[in-house]
């Protein structure tokens, strides 16, 4: 009799990378719609991942957009479709944009010819190295200029020119930010994608 019970390394896939591309910034964009103010505290509640405490959104809207949104690029992070995300937060009454967050993606080489590639980085280090970016965007309040104006968000995704779009998405305007001043956060990979975070935001001193 043999055992199935042999010791196995984690293999992570291309559809499994994009996933934790996804949840990643599910819990990014929750953490900065509170972080930055955009809604009341109490439309947030808080959750446990990566070791750390997120505050989440509860209203409805909020969640079936960032669901249909992440469903849809999480397709497209496994064709290898997506260059970049962005949350563009814009001042209600003057339209103007306030800040920017830039999640872009790079893929592993390996991976854009083997779309069967695998990735053996053990999830406990992706884990690790997410969870260091995402208290950088919670500390991201004691440099960023405060949003003293009611504002929105949205969120554009950058595909390569190949890609068909839905019919309910529509072509957006470049997000372009006036005295605009950049941080650069930690990155993350899964040896498959490979995410950095930038925050670009209107500077007015």
């Amino acid at each position: 009799m043999t055992s199935a019970a042999q010791s196995t390394k984690s293999a992570i896939t291309v559809r499994g990378s994009a996933d934790i591309v996804c949840d990643y910034l599910n819990y990014g964009i929750n953490s900065i719609l509170y972080q930055r103010g955009l809604y009341p505290p109490e439309n947030f509640k808080p959750d446990e991942n990566y070791g750390l405490t997120i505050l989440m959104s509860t209203d409805t809207k909020i969640k079936e957009f960032l669901s249909k949104t992440l469903d849809q690029l999480n397709g497209w992070l496994v064709e290898r479709a997506v260059n970049k995300i962005a949350l563009v937060i814009t001042n209600v009454k003057t339209l103007e944009i306030m800040e920017r967050w830039d999640f872009k993606v790079e893929y592993d080489e390996a991976s854009l010819t083997n779309p069967e590639k695998v990735s053996e980085k053990p999830l406990k280090q992706i884990k690790n190295e997410i969870r260091d970016v995402l208290k950088q965007i919670a500390s991201s309040v004691a440099f960023l200029p405060l949003l003293d104006c009611v504002c929105s968000f949205d969120i554009q995704i950058y595909t390569k020119p190949e890609v068909e779009l839905p019919k309910e998405w529509a072509e957006a305007a470049p997000a372009n930010i006036k005295n605009a001043q950049s941080v650069k956060m930690r990155s993350f990979s899964t040896n498959i994608h490979k995410m950095e975070t930038v925050v670009t935001y209107k500077n007015d001193d």
